[in-house]
């Protein structure tokens, strides 16, 4: 790991980025981080992030760490078995009190699926000043967490499922599609499985056509995943990000296409924030429209 880091350029670089907002008030929340890089070792510093919200998007500082291993193991040497001297060259400071390190009573359960992501996103950031040709763009940033639960026949049942979308496009080579990123570990669900457990109906599950930033290399198209509620006793919730700030594109490459949450209820299009709870009712149909990946250089 030391001799790895030892081959990044010495100097201090800053990068930040935003989460849409905090599930409680429509305010972002910026996560900034600054690395200096000295020898064989790196200080990483979370000072300057927002304090700590009302909303579920805190992250418990173990979160926080466990971005910035995956990170630097991504940037050295991911081929090693992860062990502690992996660790020992990084100084990581984030201060108590803010999004990444709170204070209980904090609401977390987003931390995890959603902020942890955007943690990798401003390290990559903050690299790809150090080593310009080798970090990609980004991907989509979020995992699209869906849950719609509900009773049938005085049975309770519980979907969750999170989506795919778009990668940001490597300095040699498009993104991938509809394929899970960083900080996740979880898989397409099939229709047939889903449609056999639940009182779902899968309406589309399809690639988004240009959704993928453009440049000598495209970023990672989105999908889009319509579910029809086939009960009257339901209720949906959304943890989702990149709803409004897109997936950043690199060198010249444009941003991936931003994620879109709505409900469409009697032909009519119901639009949803990143976050929410919703009561459904019988034949509305969910609709999440997951983010493409950035692009990756000038188009020629």
């Amino acid at each position: 790991m030391r001799h790895a880091i030892s081959k990044m350029p010495d100097g201090t670089y800053a990068a930040e980025d935003f989460l849409d907002d905090d599930g409680v008030t429509d305010q972002p929340v910026k996560i900034a981080v600054t690395l200096k890089i000295a020898g064989s070792n790196i200080d990483i510093s979370f000072e300057s992030t927002d304090r700590q919200r009302r909303g579920n998007i805190n992250a418990p500082y173990t979160f926080t760490l466990s971005a910035v291993y995956y990170v630097l193991r991504c940037v050295t040497d991911p081929v090693i078995p992860p062990n502690h001297g992996c660790y020992l060259p990084v100084k990581v400071y984030v201060p108590e009190g803010t999004v990444l390190n709170p204070n209980p009573p904090a609401a977390v359960s987003s931390g995890n699926v959603e902020t942890s992501q955007r943690i990798v996103d401003v390290l990559l950031l903050a690299l790809h000043k150090a080593m310009p040709h080798k970090i990609p763009a980004q991907s989509q940033g979020t995992m699209n967490n869906v849950v719609i639960g509900g009773d049938v026949g005085g049975k309770g049942f519980t979907y969750y499922e999170t989506i795919a979308g778009g990668q940001g496009a490597l300095p040699n080579k498009k993104g991938e599609d509809g394929i899970h990123t960083h900080m996740t570990n979880t898989a397409n669900t099939p229709i047939e499985a889903l449609e056999l457990s639940y009182p779902l109906r899968v309406e589309r599950y399809e690639l988004i056509a240009e959704s993928g930033g453009n440049g000598k290399f495209r970023g990672g198209l989105g999908i889009r995943r319509a579910i029809k509620v086939l009960t009257d006793d339901a209720t949906l919730s959304i943890q989702s990000e990149r709803r409004k700030y897109q997936p950043k594109g690199l060198l010249g490459g444009e941003n991936g296409r931003a994620g879109k949450n709505y409900l469409i209820r009697n032909n009519k299009r119901i639009d949803l924030p990143s976050k929410v709870t919703k009561h459904l009712e019988k034949g509305d149909i969910v609709v999440i429209e997951t983010p493409g990946g950035g692009g990756y250089g000038k188009r020629a």
